[in-house]
């Protein structure tokens, strides 16, 4: 499910940037706050749809290319030189380079920051670019996320496979520098006839999996030092409700009553460096969040009449310096959330038949590979991105070890529901086994060679 009016970033005042699924209408509304930036939005988009298209969409379903390699073939074609151009800056140059709107600078820079590039990494500008050109906006799936992985499931078990759950690896087993097996915590042992693929991150697959004496201290010391999202984790306020939220600002944009997802707390894009700040510092910064009232889209996530709703918020791991102050914070800091959720959509305080709170320390504990509440798994960064991710040595899919491969969110493209890690390591492993992968794309190598 797409929604039409698929974000919209109300304001203190009431007024809202808005991005729709229909492009004129998100030029139209960017027109409201900057005739100029329209326009720029319009080039950028036209200049930048054929880069998306050729090249980083194709790169992205393709095992990655090494980067001077990379560069060598993008400096052949209009469309690589632009490329190449764009991400020279960091995505904050980009934006206040290209745009004048505080407001609208603000809500590129949000988008970026759900991609968790530092916006004042240089080398990173493109991704502005790529989110002016891109058609793909915000979905959910119907009957929400849980249906998406029970449809996974089913797909593995009618191909013959096994999920297994509440099990816990202890051990890749290895033989004659191979990976032959796993070993779990409650003893029982899965033999491999052809490969091992991990989808956790590499210091779990390589240093708390795999023997020391196996594999290069330098293979072991990358992974010591992979780097997580400082600015990643998320804090989620859950909803149930027996009407949906009514924002205030709808009274003077009624479209606001279809809005799929909703940024709220985010007036300036000068509000950024506070946020970077407070995370560094390990305190709560003034809320800026995000969510959505996914019942409004599909009524089969509550019963009849009823409602779910949430908000997210980027908020620090190690709150005031110990993850476990969540523990005890927790709870006060969701009240806050709904209050100031409140003020934009008054009816909360009548509608609210209860809710939960998630902390970045939850996110963990749950899902352990995203190491302190890193969602993406990994830090996008120099040196942990394309060819280099996880790092460099690694990026081809391959765990030194014949037979053991990555194919998780801390491998190329990153994190994110898409799958792509996984697919691109498909096409490695059928490779490397010399069996045929009719379903994969051409490699993006081959490509940008013809381009």
């Amino acid at each position: 499910i797409e929604p039409e009016l698929n974000v919209a970033m109300i304001l203190k005042d009431g007024r809202s940037l808005q991005w729709w699924t229909d492009f004129e209408k998100t030029a139209e509304s960017f027109a409201r706050f900057s005739p100029k930036d329209a326009a720029i939005l319009r080039r950028w988009r036209d200049d930048f749809l054929p880069v998306v298209q050729k090249i980083l969409i194709p790169e992205s379903r393709s095992p990655p290319i090494p980067a001077e390699r990379r560069r060598a073939l993008l400096e052949r074609s209009p469309e690589g030189r632009r490329l190449l151009a764009a991400s020279a800056l960091s995505p904050l140059e980009f934006v206040e380079r290209e745009f004048e709107s505080p407001v609208i600078r603000a809500g590129l820079l949000f988008f970026n920051g759900l991609r968790e590039v530092d916006l004042r990494c240089r080398g990173f500008g493109h991704h502005i670019a790529a989110l002016l050109a891109s058609s793909g906006k915000a979905q959910m799936c119907r009957g929400g996320s849980a249906a998406l992985a029970k449809a996974l499931v089913r797909a593995v078990e009618d191909a013959g496979g096994e999920i297994l759950l509440n099990t816990s690896p202890r051990r890749i087993l290895v033989e004659h520098e191979r990976a032959i097996g796993v070993a779990t915590t409650d003893g029982s042992i899965f033999k491999a006839r052809h490969f091992v693929a991990s989808g956790l991150n590499p210091r779990q697959t390589f240093l708390d999996l795999v023997d020391d004496d196996l594999l290069p201290s330098s293979w072991r010391e990358k992974a010591r030092q992979f780097k997580f999202n400082q600015i990643a984790p998320l804090f989620a306020l859950h909803l149930n409700l027996n009407q949906a939220p009514r924002y205030t600002a709808a009274e003077q944009s009624p479209e606001l009553t279809r809005a799929f997802m909703v940024i709220l707390g985010l007036d300036h894009n000068s509000q950024y460096a506070d946020i970077v700040a407070h995370h560094e510092a390990g305190t709560v910064p003034p809320t800026v969040m995000w969510g959505s009232c996914p019942t409004q889209f599909d009524p089969s996530q509550a019963p009849a009449g009823g409602h779910t709703a949430f908000m997210w918020e980027k908020l620090p791991y190690h709150l005031n310096g110990d993850a476990k102050n969540w523990d005890t914070q927790k709870v006060t800091h969701a009240r806050d959330m709904l209050s100031i959720w409140t003020r934009y959509a008054p009816n909360l305080a009548d509608g609210l038949l209860e809710g939960f709170a998630q902390s970045p320390l939850d996110t963990e504990r749950t899902l352990p590979n995203m190491h302190e509440g890193d969602l993406l798994v990994g830090a996008f960064t120099h040196g942990q991105i394309g060819h280099d991710r996880p790092f460099p040595g690694a990026g081809h899919y391959r765990g030194h070890l014949k037979g053991l491969y990555l194919c998780g969110s801390s491998s190329h493209p990153g994190g994110n529901i898409t799958g792509l890690p996984g697919y691109n390591c498909a096409q490695t492993i059928l490779a490397d086994l010399g069996l045929p992968a009719p379903w994969a794309p051409p490699p993006a190598k081959k490509l940008l060679e013809e381009m």
